[in-house]
């Protein structure tokens, strides 16, 4: 809560050092601090309602779309049937609400360990939290890791909407994360991780890639523009146990028709495939 100070919010965190990023406030509508993290709602003037989660923004108005259909379509539509999806995180509903609009989606479970962000969400950022109220979703508010050790086998794809790697998320980077990410997949199953910027730290997403390929045998990296998020860019990190499927190529591809009705306003089967294609500099340190 410091870090709103002269009407501004700066985005001020050790994860990139140097630089920040500040949106002028025109009012602060939430702010509390729950048993994991200190949460932020706010109306911004240029974005929107924007989500800030321990300093660190989660989502704006503006620019969140661009995210939660990357993260989400990628790999339902790698997927040839994606039937039942596990969201992992996402408390701001969004990954939810994109995830139940593909045809072929007939189950979702989501596990939120923060309760606080839900009901916050519902109330002051409802274009996201609507997700919820899709009859697909089975939210529970509890822990990701227990809740997949007690459920082995089960889904077809698994979204993994995390905050940074700092907090309660810090562990949802790591090998072993990955390792109960495969074992509550149904083979040939694919996962999808929120997975950081190239430009703020390489090596963080390097080392994230060699985690997730300790368990997976097609691993790649994905990344849209979100200029909100640090440096304007997020990284997807998208896995299978499947050595056939190369993730690039969409199994399901949306029309025209679909893309209009259900307000896809990013993603497309084109640029699914344009994704994954990595500037040089990454290109030597994550082989795509």
């Amino acid at each position: 809560m410091e870090k709103l100070g002269k009407g501004w919010f700066s985005e001020i965190s050790d994860l990139w050092p140097g630089q920040c990023f500040s949106l002028q406030v025109k009012e602060v509508l939430y702010k509390d601090k729950s048993d994991y993290q200190d949460i932020l709602i706010f109306e911004s003037t240029n974005n929107g309602r924007a989500l800030a989660l321990d300093g660190i923004i989660q989502a704006t108005q503006k620019d969140e779309f661009s995210y939660q259909e990357m993260i989400t379509f990628i790999p339902l539509c790698a997927h040839k049937n994606p039937q039942k999806v596990l969201i992992v995180g996402g408390g701001d509903g969004g990954v939810a609400r994109e995830v139940q609009k593909h045809p072929l989606v007939k189950e979702i479970v989501q596990v939120e360990i923060d309760g606080k962000v839900v009901e916050a969400s519902k109330k002051y950022l409802p274009f996201m939290a609507k997700g919820f109220n899709s009859p697909k979703v089975d939210l529970k508010i509890c822990d990701g890791f227990e809740y997949m050790k007690n459920h082995k086998n089960e889904f077809d794809v698994i979204i993994t909407d995390s905050s940074d790697p700092v907090g309660p998320a810090v562990n949802l980077f790591t090998e072993s994360y990955y390792k109960l990410l495969k074992e509550a997949l149904k083979p040939n199953g694919i996962i999808s991780c929120q997975a950081g910027t190239v430009w703020s730290d390489l090596p963080h997403v390097k080392k994230t890639v060699a985690n997730c390929k300790q368990h997976f045998k097609t691993v790649k990296y994905a990344y849209s523009s979100v200029p909100s998020y640090p440096d304007g860019q997020i990284g997807y990190l998208v896995a299978t146990s499947d050595e056939n499927n190369d993730l690039k190529t969409p199994k399901y591809k949306f029309t025209q028709k679909q893309i209009d009705e259900l307000e896809l306003k990013f993603y497309n089967d084109e640029i699914h495939s344009a994704a994954f294609v990595l500037p040089n500099f990454v290109r030597k340190q994550v082989q795509n």
